[in-house]
C-alpha cells in the first residue's frame, strides 16, 4: 500500500493527511474548497514547524511530508490509483453516504474504503457500496499526528482480510489500533459523550460553574482537559451529532443531548472553531476566560 486518498482538508482530514505523509505514503488530500485545502495545507506545514522547533523531527522530513501531498478538488480525480480511501468529512450520515456512492462508482472495487466516522454505522456506509466487505471505520484521535489511538470498526459485512490490512497499516503509522464492533458510538464516543452530556447538564442545573465543574474533573479524577474544555475543544457541533447518532440508535433517554448544548448550537457557540462556548476564546485559543453568560 503505497498511494492514500483523504477525503476532506479540516481538522481531522490535514491531520490524517499530515500522519500518513509523514510516514512515506504519497497523499492525496481532497476537498470541494480550494480554500479549505490551502488552510489545511497550512495547518500541515504549522504543526510540521512545531514538531521541527521541538526537535521531533528534521527539516528533511518536513520537506518530504509537505512534497509527499498533492491535493484536489475533485474525488474522481483524486481516488484515481489509490489503495485506500479515508473519508474524514463532517459528521453528517446523508453526506457520507453521498460521498461513498462516488467512491463506489470512481474507485477499483479493489480499492479498501475507510471512514473515519466517530459513530456512525459502518454496516450502513457500506450498504451502498458494492463490495462492503472492504468497507471499514478508521477513527483517529485529535490531534491526529501526536494521538496514537486508531479506533478500527469492523463493519458487519468487513472481512477479516480487510480488518488485517488496516491493523498493520495502523502500525505502519506509528498507532496503537483496537479493533471494535459496530455499534453507535464505538468505544471512545459512546463512554466519552456521555461524560460531556453529564458535564453539560450539571452546569445547566446550576450545580456548579464552568471552571468549578472542569477544575473537580481535572483535579480529582487526573483528567488533563476538563470536560466542558474539552467539549469546545472537540466542537459543540460535533458533540451534539455524536449524541443524536447515538441517541437514535439506542433509542435511549441516556443518550438524549442536554437543551443547553442543543441551544448553544443553535446559536452558532460552538467552541474554540467559533472562537466561544463554554470558554471565550476571542483573545487566547487557550480556555482561560469563561464565556459571558455562564459568569
Amino acid at each position: 500500500m503505497k498511494t492514500i486518498a483523504v477525503i476532506g482538508a479540516g481538522t481531522m482530514g490535514n491531520g490524517i493527511a499530515h500522519t500518513f505523509a509523514q510516514s512515506g505514503f504519497t497523499v492525496k488530500l481532497i476537498d470541494v474548497s480550494e480554500k479549505s485545502l490551502d488552510k489545511g495545507m497550512a495547518t500541515i506545514a504549522a504543526n510540521l514547524d512545531r514538531m521541527l522547533a521541538k526537535g521531533t523531527i528534521t527539516q528533511e522530513d518536513v520537506a518530504k511530508t509537505i512534497t509527499n501531498i498533492i491535493t484536489y478538488t475533485d474525488i474522481k480525480d483524486g481516488v484515481v490509483g489509490v489503495d485506500l480511501v479515508v473519508e474524514a468529512a463532517t459528521e453528517n450520515v446523508e453526506l457520507k453516504l453521498n460521498i461513498f456512492k462516488q467512491l463506489n462508482e470512481a474507485c477499483s472495487h479493489n480499492t479498501i474504503l475507510a471512514t473515519n466516522t466517530s459513530s456512525i454505522s459502518i454496516t450502513q456506509i457500506g450498504s451502498v457500496v458494492a463490495h462492503p466487505e472492504r468497507v471499514i471505520g478508521m477513527h483517529f484521535m485529535n490531534p491526529v499526528p501526536i494521538m496514537k489511538l486508531v479506533e478500527i470498526i469492523r463493519g458487519y459485512n468487513t472481512s477479516d482480510e480487510v480488518t488485517k490490512i488496516i491493523m498493520d497499516l495502523s502500525e505502519k503509522l506509528g498507532k496503537v489500533p483496537v479493533e471494535v464492533n459496530d455499534y453507535p458510538g464505538f468505544v471512545a464516543n459512546r463512554i466519552l459523550m456521555p461524560m460531556l452530556n453529564e458535564a453539560i447538564e450539571t452546569l445547566y442545573n446550576k450545580v456548579a460553574g464552568v471552571y468549578e465543574i472542569d477544575t473537580v474533573m481535572k483535579l480529582g479524577m487526573g483528567h488533563p482537559m476538563g470536560p466542558l474544555q474539552l467539549a469546545d475543544f472537540i466542537g459543540l457541533d460535533v458533540c451534539l451529532a455524536i449524541l443524536n447518532v447515538m441517541y437514535e440508535g439506542f433509542k435511549n433517554p441516556k443518550y438524549a443531548p442536554c437543551p443547553l448544548l442543543v441551544n448553544m448550537v443553535r446559536a452558532g457557540k460552538l467552541g474554540v472553531k467559533s472562537g466561544e462556548g463554554f470558554y471565550d476564546y476571542s483573545e487566547s485559543k487557550k480556555a482561560e476566560k469563561i464565556s459571558k453568560q455562564f459568569l
